[in-house]
């Protein structure tokens, strides 16, 4: 199981590229958009949000669902982590397309003696260790050739202050192994967050059943993605745990049982990005339904971050968010430490705008304040860099993000590097860009399965075909053959959930 879920492909590219899943198929032509887009593009459901509350439902008082859950790579290795510890994990039928509910039972005794897979997903190797520390018995997590590369030390340096048994050979990083005794004592505990946000998550949704909770203290001089902490908050009040901030990087969770809820999963605003940002790239509208009033997702702050671009963003009364422009992207100038998941797409813009548009010459950009992503999926600075002036872009690294300065684009290879965000990166350079190829599409089942047949949809063509679909955005898709056309399988052929 473990072997079948690890990627297998090339180590130690340029950007430090991680590997693909399994064996890649050949580039996928990007689709070049033909003239301004009229789209209404449904999404499934929030990756970070999936995540923590399928931590959250695990360590529950009970029973609870799931509405509306992500389906994808990462979700999947988070439910096959669960289960591997004693969690009961049950599909349950609905009508969304993009998948089923999902029913958890808590263990009444998390187990031990497993191993875990956790593939390139943060959250699975970084929230899941805190959770098997409170099993019994040993836990062996593993991932991806590049995972081994992705920064632990700080949360597993953490635990073993709260009392946890880690044996990982001074690696700090994958892999490792957990020796659980069916409880941690908690208590309060120094790390040092600035590599990621992760760090401190991890901790806050499995503190509340440590004997004497957690008290969290980040000692380090920035602390990226503050919104995800926020969202980690969030969640656990829902479940009426008692959380608190008593002061900027510091977080308390006190002892307490988490109550099992019936959670509804919002649509992920990230995977918004790229379609959104294809109406500011070529013109004309996209609209995402489902967009809430109010909430802890990153992706929200495309709302201000699109319009900076010369985009229009309405958020309206019915929750859609709709944004239009007449194709004319500008320069920028952005500082955006608590959006680096956002950064491929803001980068793929700012390539866009430095190549010109509407017959003008291009405009250079400039976008900071997210250093952090270097350990991501794969070092997103140095990959996106590499992509962009693979293409004939001029773009530089600096210390802290990427400049991009004008220069004209041409077609050819965009390397994904294992990482969906910089497949569908690559996917919206080619909107204006004739000739690019993505070379691992198939990357995105990380966090949207359907990304191609969604974007074939938007541009009105039947996704690898380059079939026309009838009406705007190929919005032709029959009722019983929604967006969604099937869920994605593991490369042993099996469902990932």
């Amino acid at each position: 199981m473990l072997e079948a879920k690890m990627n297998k492909g090339k180590d130690g590219d340029e950007a430090h590229a991680g590997e693909g899943l399994g064996e890649h198929e050949a580039p996928w032509d990007a689709p070049l958009a033909d003239g301004a887009l009229d789209a209404r593009v449904a999404l499934p459901g929030s990756k970070s949000l999936t995540g923590r509350e399928l931590i959250l439902a695990a360590l529950a008082d009970g029973p609870g669902t799931l509405r509306a859950p992500l389906h994808s790579r990462d979700s999947a290795l988070m439910v096959d982590a669960l289960r591997a510890l004693g969690t009961g994990i049950e599909q349950m039928p609905t009508d969304s397309p993009f998948g089923p509910d999902l029913r958890i039972t808590p263990a009444d005794e998390l187990t031990g003696s497993t191993s875990i897979a956790c593939g390139l997903a943060g959250t699975v190797m970084r929230f899941v260790p805190p959770v098997a520390a409170l099993a019994l018995g040993p836990v062996a997590f593993d991932g991806d050739p590049y995972a081994r590369k992705r920064p632990m030390r700080p949360v597993l340096d953490a635990l073993r202050a709260l009392g946890a048994d880690i044996a990982d050979e001074g690696r700090g990083a994958l892999p490792f192994t957990v020796h659980g005794t069916g409880s941690l004592r908690g208590g309060r505990v120094k790390l040092d967050a600035s590599l990621s946000s992760q760090f401190v998550s991890a901790l806050l949704l499995s503190g509340a059943r440590f004997d004497e909770g957690v008290h969290v203290v980040h000692t380090g001089e920035r602390l990226p993605s503050l919104p995800h902490i926020e969202m980690t908050i969030e969640t656990l009040r829902a479940r009426g745990v008692d959380v608190e901030s008593p002061a900027p990087g510091e977080w308390v969770v006190k002892p307490g049982p988490i109550r099992a809820l019936d959670a509804r999963i919002e649509p992920d605003l990230s995977n918004a990005a790229p379609f959104l940002a294809a109406a500011a790239a070529v013109g004309g509208r996209v609209t995402v339904p489902g967009w809430p009033s109010a909430t802890t997702q990153v992706g929200d702050q495309l709302r201000t971050l699109l319009p900076a671009f010369g985009a229009d963003a309405v958020l309206a009364a019915d929750g859609s968010l709709t944004v239009t422009s007449g194709g004319r992207l500008r320069g920028v100038r952005l500082h955006v430490p608590e959006a680096g998941e956002l950064a491929p797409t803001l980068v793929g813009l700012a390539a866009l705008a430095a190549h010109g548009t509407a017959g003008t010459d291009g405009e250079a950009s400039e976008i900071t304040g997210i250093g952090h992503i270097r350990h991501h999926e794969t070092d997103r600075i140095a990959a996106l860099v590499a992509e962009v002036n693979r293409l004939g872009g001029d773009a530089v690294e600096l210390d802290d993000g990427i400049a991009v300065r004008p220069a004209t684009l041409h077609g050819g290879v965009w390397q994904s590097y294992a990482d969906h965000r910089m497949a569908t990166t690559g996917a919206l350079v080619g909107l204006r860009v004739a000739g690019v190829e993505v070379e691992d599409i198939g990357c995105t089942s990380k966090t949207l399965p359907q990304f191609p047949e969604l974007w074939g949809r938007m541009l009105g063509i039947a996704s690898g075909s380059g079939a026309p679909l009838d009406g705007p955005g190929g919005a032709a898709a029959s009722a019983s053959n929604p967006l969604l056309l099937t869920l994605p399988q593991t490369p042993d052929g099996t469902s990932w959930t």
